[in-house]
């Protein structure tokens, strides 16, 4: 009698998740090892494939980090343009949930290595920066912009650059970013991220000058 098993391999491979094993490989030892120390061959192999394989769905370590980045920030970036589309509230609250927000599924997830990589290599890698700047960046900062010019338009903000302050609002969050990836290792202490974005946000708002005393209430003119 013929074993029913003969000539089988001795497990299989799902084909629809093969994709999905290589982009998080990939994000991962991008993350790591950054842009120019990745190579396919590791990729391929964090992922349990062939090299072989792995080009049967990405031509180039290029076409795979594009990928990465499409899989996995695009999708936020598409959510948050909803979210500010059917927005209720003043634009105070959504600029504030729109920062928390962002560090809940991009700074405090392995994707904020992505900025730190992006930061660091872009020099040398004129195309991919220009990709990420284009489907990334762009359009974060389109979104902080549009915030603003709601809030202006609605009268609970004052009138700014919207362009300048978009610098402004993105830098600290940046920074807390790179923070994390590189002193934020060596801290004896390291940084409360909710009392730092808490800081942020209300000094967005508030400024550091006091709020002007209220106006006194004039006496009422006595009558003849």
């Amino acid at each position: 009698m013929q074993c029913p098993f003969k000539n089988k391999p001795r497990w299989t491979r799902r084909k629809d998740a093969r994709p999905q094993e290589l982009l998080a490989a990939a994000l991962a030892l991008f993350v790591e090892r950054g842009y120019a120390a990745t190579r396919l061959d590791d990729v391929a192999a964090r992922a349990g494939v062939s090299k072989g394989t792995l080009y049967l769905y990405f031509a180039s370590k290029e076409d795979l980090f594009r990928a990465v980045v499409r899989e996995n920030l695009v999708p936020v970036l598409d959510e948050a343009e909803q979210i500010i589309d059917g927005y209720a509230g003043d634009s105070a609250s959504l600029l504030r949930e729109f920062i928390l927000g962002w560090w809940q599924r991009i700074g405090d997830t392995p994707l904020s290595g992505l900025t730190k990589l992006m930061m660091a290599e872009s020099g040398n890698f004129p195309e991919v920066a220009k990709f990420y700047h284009d489907e990334i960046i762009s359009r974060s900062d389109a979104l902080i912009v549009r915030m603003l010019e709601r809030g202006m338009a609605r009268g609970e903000f004052r009138q700014v650059d919207a362009a300048q302050a978009r610098l402004v609002i993105v830098s600290p969050i940046l920074m807390l970013t790179l923070w994390q990836h590189s002193f934020d290792l060596c801290r004896p202490e390291p940084i409360s991220v909710s009392h730092y974005l808490e800081t942020v946000i209300d000094l967005m708002m508030h400024g550091l000058l006091p709020s002007p005393p209220p106006s006194p209430t004039p006496s009422p003119t006595p009558t003849e």
